[in-house]
């Protein structure tokens, strides 16, 4: 890595957590010279503008959270299993300590839905993406004879645990309370032990 490289890297690593806690209205310019503790001058000589460095650091946070993911879903043998690691990581959230601030996709899609279109756009494509992985975890899953394959419609049920899983953060979020997200874990679980 070269200098110019290593300084873009640490940028992006020290405004990740600040950007995912105060979003990106909130999170100014005087919080990214802070916490970096680097000038204007040299955050605008890496980055082209704040717009930048909020999407590099949106796919800065993802990554870290799709790799944590990643890790234990990998360790599955079975696709029941693999579904099963997000409920199962989701309901230890707070404890994985991934990402500051919780989970980057919900925080940026709920505040850029009509403010930043940019950065909704990468929330947007991140929750596709996600949606389409868990598609292929039970397509995969019924051509393996684990789940039953006529009475599974693959884009609701994959949306459902998606919805689940994000309005559990939500709410656990909103109310302090991770009894919450819990609950909605062991919802996710029962969709996901029904497609047997």
């Amino acid at each position: 890595m070269s200098n110019a490289e290593r300084t873009k890297q640490f940028i992006i690593e020290q405004t990740a957590p600040i950007f995912n806690m105060k979003g990106y209205s909130g999170t100014s310019m005087s919080d990214i010279t802070e916490i970096t503790g680097l000038t204007k001058g040299s955050i605008y000589g890496n980055f082209e503008n704040k717009d930048e460095v909020a999407i590099a650091a949106f796919k800065y946070n993802v990554k870290k959270l799709q790799d944590a993911f990643s890790r234990e879903i990998d360790k599955q043998t079975t696709f029941k299993g693999k579904l099963l690691a997000y409920p199962q990581l989701y309901s230890q959230y707070a404890n994985l300590k991934v990402t500051k601030g919780g989970c980057p996709i919900l925080n940026t899609a709920t505040e850029s839905d009509d403010t930043h279109p940019i950065l909704r756009k990468y929330a947007e494509r991140t929750l596709i993406y996600w949606k389409e992985k868990i598609i292929s975890f039970i397509d995969q899953g019924i051509s393996a004879g684990e789940f039953k394959a006529k009475a599974i419609d693959t884009e609701r049920t994959a949306l459902t645990i998606i919805a689940l899983i994000e309005g559990g953060v939500m709410i656990s979020k909103l109310t302090g309370n991770l009894n919450d997200l819990s609950n909605v874990m062991h919802s996710v679980s029962k969709v996901i032990e029904e497609l047997e």
